[in-house]
């Protein structure tokens, strides 16, 4: 059992802020760490993929770190403390959650999300947002945004009452983007192609896909069946630069068949 508390990290980040810390700790911004708690919340997204429990503990602790960092930082310059960022999401889960919290009753999960939405509604009235759709940040990740964005229009009514329409919609975006490319027009094509995304991911909205997982678990099985014709091309003795296409599409199939590759 650590003798380490939560205490104990604020006070080793005001250490490493201090005249007698860290140079490298002392210059950072609120900006300059951006990076890093981005790249400290994929790496917790990993371990959890990986169901690497002593993994996923390190890495809650690494972004846990990011957030007492900001923290250390607004509190020098008097904009907030710890204590208010604790305040804050204290108040609003208890908030959200008046039928924990307060005498709401529900009886369902829908009911929930409906109380959370609403309760949500208010606050953006309070906070002066002027669009349902304020409040998605832009720095998401492309696919998740498009369908955070597509989830809050959808809430006011602004979708297909059947997927249907979103099919159609796709075929559509597709045709225009083969025209696009036809005529080699390439801001056209970048456009036609985001339209592409946006109606994939309008679609995955529609079936409670998640695009990002998606399109991850995807690109997770090309790498293994990648790595499996790099396998194959060196017990064979062949350079894959100097292998054909077909060489190697004769391996993919193979690795296609093969479990885990």
């Amino acid at each position: 059992m650590s003798d380490y508390t939560f205490q104990s990290l604020l006070e080793i980040m005001a250490k490493l802020r201090s005249e007698q810390g860290c140079p490298w700790d002392r210059e950072q911004t609120h900006d300059s760490l951006t990076r890093y708690l981005i790249e400290e919340a994929y790496e917790v997204i990993d371990a959890i993929d990986q169901n690497n429990f002593p993994a996923l503990a390190e890495e809650l602790g690494d972004l846990l770190l990011q957030i007492v960092f900001h923290a250390q930082i607004a509190a020098e310059t008097g904009n907030f403390t710890m204590d208010d960022v604790i305040s804050a999401i204290c108040e609003k889960m208890i908030r959200r959650h008046p039928h924990v919290f307060a005498d709401t009753e529900v009886d369902s999960v829908q009911e929930v999300l409906v109380n959370w939405e609403a309760i949500k509604k208010q606050e953006r009235v309070a906070q002066d947002r002027q669009s349902v759709l304020d409040g998605v940040p832009k720095q998401l990740p492309a696919l998740l945004r498009a369908e955070r964005i597509q989830a809050k229009a959808a809430k006011v009514g602004f979708q297909w009452e059947h997927i249907d329409g979103a099919m159609a919609k796709l075929e559509e975006e597709l045709k225009e983007f083969k025209q696009s490319v036809q005529f080699q027009d390439r801001a056209e094509m970048e456009a036609e192609m985001g339209d592409l995304f946006f109606s994939l991911v309008n679609i995955c909205r529609y079936l409670d896909i998640n695009p990002e997982q998606a399109l991850n678990s995807t690109t997770n099985k090309f790498v293994q069946r990648f790595k499996y014709i790099e396998q194959q091309a060196e017990l064979q003795g062949k350079d894959l630069h100097s292998m054909s296409m077909e060489e190697m599409d004769l391996l993919w199939d193979a690795a296609k068949k093969t479990p885990n590759p």
